[in-house]
């Protein structure tokens, strides 16, 4: 089971402050939940979506409920959300997230999520030099159940032999219990010519330019008056 610890953060927090203490600002909002600003540890996070990505299910640990805080007993207790990461911003330079979209989900309810497809195989047609493989798709939508969700899809290209050979939707198998979203006609993949390499053009010999341009000026001209 995915975990991830977080901890809840005002308005009046500084963003900056926040990241230079190796926290990722956040917020948690969807099923059984009001939209709550938090922030999570950077370095978890980062582990965290190598393994779980956008369509697993993470447990996400709250501690400190506002909400109850005029109850003592309760005073610091955690509070457990099922979620999944749904959007990450990052860092147009370095690329490290600066804001992450956690969305709480009702595990007995399907949901509709971007899952990554992950190709396989070698394209026996590119092997051979009979074209060249393009890889069209790189995600696909699917609904499913949390619990049933799957972290990626694979496509084997090793069935794609001749040329104009394409892979679609429809040739995909899901896990049981996976609807596929994406329109079932779509390519997936597919072996395109090769691009024959334009010709150069041959190089100018500007030598023979002037030598040719210096013979016209010897020429007599066509006044019929004889050169000098």
């Amino acid at each position: 089971m995915n975990k991830l610890t977080a901890i809840k953060r005002s308005k009046a927090d500084k963003l900056i402050a926040i990241r230079s203490n190796g926290m990722v600002p956040a917020v948690i909002y969807g099923a059984q939940v009001e939209n709550t600003l938090i922030s999570v540890p950077s370095i978890d996070f980062d582990k965290i979506l190598k393994v779980a990505g956008e369509s697993s299910t993470i447990v996400l640990e709250l501690a400190g409920d506002e909400s109850k805080k005029d109850l003592p007993a309760q005073a610091g207790a955690v509070k457990k959300f099922d979620v999944l990461i749904h959007d990450v911003q990052k860092d147009p330079v370095k690329g490290f997230p600066i804001h992450i979209d956690f969305l709480a989900i009702d595990m007995n309810k399907t949901v509709e999520v971007t899952i990554p497809v992950e190709f396989i195989g070698l394209a026996p047609a590119e092997k051979n030099s009979l074209g060249i493989l393009i890889k069209v798709l790189h995600e696909i939508e699917v609904e499913a159940l949390p619990k049933d969700l799957p972290h990626n899809v694979t496509v084997d290209v090793s069935s794609l032999a001749l040329l104009d050979a394409q892979i679609h939707i429809k040739d995909i198998k899901l896990p049981a219990g996976v609807k596929m979203i994406t329109d079932l006609n779509e390519v997936v993949a597919l072996i395109a010519p090769i691009k024959e390499e334009v010709a150069e053009s041959a190089p100018v010999d500007l030598a023979s330019i002037e030598v040719e341009k210096k013979g016209k000026k010897d020429l007599p001209a066509q006044t019929g008056e004889a050169p000098e």
